[in-house]
């Protein structure tokens, strides 16, 4: 029995720090708390390295230090216990699961926001130095943005890519200083007399920066830095188009997996294809209410439809005990199949992941698939007891 509530509490502890504000509950307030003392502490960091503020607030800066080394260690440590209930290493063995976790990036990012301070603990004051690799607790960040992650994974993705971009980039460098050395090596021997000496123009020049401290006066050099400040405006554009591209594409295909994945739950659709779901998925967009948030309102004009996909939502009806609706339930829906004004107020019990259909989309879907049409009207009977809800203008109490 010991063994099971272990294994429950890791499991726990597993969802709180990976699943975030996917899994709910206290994943979100670890997320956060997280985020923000990353946050706090970067900042400290960076205002003691200011003689007169470090000098001031020495105390508070040791004392968010010391705080947030424990925190950050005692987080290392349970993501280390925890790695074996990650998805992908459940096949493999608790010991590899772990080490698969300490040697990724991630791991490496968790274990250098603690290890250079445990180091300076035990070492002489010669190698305090290594404090200043505190500032790697920023890439702390990007397990918590999804917005970091996916330029990460960008980045990873197009690496052939970016690294073609970079070779391109040497070997124009390389060319543009050799050209530049023959046109004005012989004028400006101290700054371009070697190919090495004119690289750091052509770079310069490539990289459309300009310090100004190397200019080209003869009418050749001219020619070749003309040449050359083109080349670079085209060199730059490549990776940054190759990087949005690839972000837009990332952002979508991330927004397609999580639609997907609500869509998933509704068992209104849970016996359609993935074609059809495909097809649905074009209709419906995603939406989240936080606690307390009035999705609708009673006496507005109904425009949408709205499915659970995560969550609870509380439906307050004239002279009844509001009703409660969980995940894979619906409502919105009489009144926009009667084309009338809500009947009820729809609020939101907590942190809520919503689907909307538009009113003209819902028509049309029951239109085209007999099998949603009969089940969305099989649940307005039961809730308003009557076959026919299509009659503009027709009012009985029921759902929203």
């Amino acid at each position: 029995m010991a063994r099971l509530s272990m294994n429950d509490l890791r499991r726990r502890v597993y969802l709180a720090l990976e699943q975030g504000p996917i899994g709910g509950g206290i994943g979100v307030w670890v997320d956060r708390c997280l985020v923000v003392l990353i946050l706090i502490n970067l900042t400290a960091v960076v205002l003691a390295s200011m003689p007169t503020v470090g000098a001031r607030f020495e105390l508070l800066f040791d004392a968010i230090e010391y705080f947030s080394l424990v925190v950050f260690t005692v987080e290392y440590g349970f993501r280390i216990w925890s790695a074996v209930e990650h998805g992908p290493h459940r096949d493999l063995s608790n010991m590899r699961a772990r080490l698969k976790y300490i040697f990724s990036a991630p791991g490496l990012v968790d274990l250098l926001a603690v290890l250079p301070f445990w180091l300076t603990l035990a070492l002489p004051p010669d190698f305090r130095f290594l404090l200043v690799f505190r500032m790697v607790r920023f890439f702390k960040i990007a397990r918590y943005s999804p917005a970091m992650r996916s330029l990460l994974d960008v980045l990873y993705r197009e690496r052939r890519a970016l690294f073609g971009c970079v070779v391109m980039t040497g070997g124009a460098t390389l060319v543009l200083a050799a050209l530049m050395h023959l046109a004005e090596g012989h004028v400006q021997p101290e700054k371009l007399g070697t190919i090495p000496d004119a690289m750091w123009w052509a770079i310069v020049t490539l990289g459309t920066i300009g310090y100004g401290d190397v200019v080209p006066v003869t009418g050749l050099g001219k020619l070749v830095a003309t040449a050359g400040i083109f080349l670079g405006v085209i060199l730059i554009a490549l990776p940054v188009g190759i990087i949005a591209t690839a972000f837009s594409e990332q952002i979508h295909r991330r927004d397609f997996v999580v639609t997907w994945s609500m869509i998933a739950r509704v068992p209104l659709f849970a016996e359609l294809d993935a074609g059809e779901i495909a097809d649905i998925m074009q209709l419906l967009r995603a939406q989240v209410a936080e606690a307390g948030e009035v999705i609708v309102r009673e006496g507005e004009t109904a425009h949408s439809m709205y499915f659970i996909a995560d969550g609870k939502v509380d439906v307050a009806l004239k002279k009844r005990e509001p009703a409660r609706l969980g995940q894979g339930q619906f409502f919105g829906e009489v009144a926009v199949l009667r084309r009338a004004p809500r009947s009820a107020t729809a609020t939101a019990v907590g942190r809520t992941r919503l689907l909307v259909l538009d009113a003209d989309d819902l028509h049309a879907l029951m239109q085209r698939d007999k099998r949603i049409a009969e089940r969305i009207k099989d649940v307005v009977e039961k809730r308003v007891g009557h076959r026919d809800v299509a009659p503009k203008g027709e009012h009985h109490d029921g759902n929203a």
